[in-house]
């Protein structure tokens, strides 16, 4: 059997790209704050374009104690209610290391919803350092034949001081293409946070 070894010794003398790689360039095409939002909606630039766009949340902080950060998704009406089957899992671990654990989420996940999609496993506090950053990656929202998926990963400081990582996965379960994202908590306002929305091209 032959082995194949790289011919370059470290990423600094790579002189040029291999031929058969392209693409996975980021495009920001627009940036959102919230200050004290009841939602955060993106609305234009999420056509045919691009097949993939990622939305990239820093700091997303509450007004309200225990919430819930989440999204939803709007198939060419004016309301963020497309039918969505969705998984979710997560893991956690306490400051005071006295909990730590794996584990799928039921209550997270949505089965034929037009519900919104939470996208952390606990509550959100409205403590000054309490918050969630992560992405979520909407794939090819313009099809009219096919559903769309999405994937989001997020970390959240949450009120009883852990740590959440949470994985989603779902799809839209429409032939409309996709046309808007929204972003809310499940009570009361976005009191803090920025959002970013990229093309992948």
């Amino acid at each position: 059997m032959a082995l194949n070894f790289a011919n370059n010794n470290s990423l600094s003398a790579i002189t040029t790209k291999p031929s058969g790689l392209s693409g996975g360039s980021m495009n920001l095409i627009s940036t959102q704050t919230a200050s004290g939002s009841s939602t955060i909606s993106f609305t234009s630039g999420i056509d045919s374009t691009y097949d993939e766009y990622v939305f990239k949340f820093y700091n997303m902080h509450p007004a309200t104690n225990n919430v819930l950060f989440q999204v939803n998704f709007r198939d060419g009406g004016t309301n963020y209610d497309a039918t969505k089957t969705t998984t979710f899992f997560r893991a956690i671990h306490n400051e005071s290391n006295s909990e730590a654990l794996l584990q799928y989420q039921a209550a997270s996940d949505l089965a034929q919803s037009t519900a919104a999609q939470r996208l952390l496993g606990g509550g959100l506090g409205n403590g000054n350092d309490e918050c969630i950053s992560g992405e979520l990656t909407l794939y090819n929202p313009s099809s009219t034949v096919m559903v769309k998926h999405f994937i989001s990963r997020t970390a959240t400081y949450d009120q009883n001081d852990y740590i959440l990582d949470c994985y989603i996965a779902g799809y839209c379960n429409v032939t409309a293409a996709i046309d808007g994202v929204q972003f809310s908590m499940s009570s009361g306002n976005i009191d803090s946070g920025v959002i970013k929305m990229y093309g992948v091209s």
